[in-house]
């Protein structure tokens, strides 16, 4: 059986396909699947419908698997944690308030923050309690 347990690498390559994942939806530079497919509506082609459809399975995969760790409660944690963490950036003065293209980043980055925190979290609180999740238990 292969290791469970994680390392700085795995999350940050969990960080990088929810950056993929994420910004490849949208971004504030209009090279997105938002820029190119949705926002070109009523135009429209089966290359742009299964890009779209890859990027639902990633989001679904990512949501699912972030909802099932963290729990309701949790995703409310995780958010607020990250909301509070851009209003601290925000407020230092380390990204001005009135730009929207960097309240867009870090907002998007905050998604990307919870996403990871979400598709991490099991193995994170396996290696911090010892504890298994039920889907983590052999028949």
């Amino acid at each position: 059986m292969a290791s469970q347990s994680i390392t700085s690498g795995g999350v940050g390559l969990r960080f990088l396909f929810a950056a993929l994942l994420v910004f490849g939806s949208y971004n504030p530079e209009g090279y997105s699947y938002y820029d190119w497919a949705i926002a070109q509506l009523p135009v429209f082609d089966v290359l742009k419908g299964f890009v779209g459809m890859v990027l639902l399975i990633g989001w679904t995969i990512y949501l699912r698997a972030t909802l099932r760790s963290l729990g309701a409660f949790g995703l409310v944690l995780a958010a607020g944690f990250f909301g509070t963490l851009l209003w601290l950036i925000v407020d230092w003065g380390l990204v001005p308030a009135d730009s929207v293209r960097a309240i867009t980043y870090l907002v998007l980055v905050a998604c990307c923050g919870v996403l990871t925190a979400g598709i991490s979290w099991s193995h994170i609180r396996r290696r911090v309690s010892g504890q298994s999740d039920m889907d983590d238990v052999d028949d």
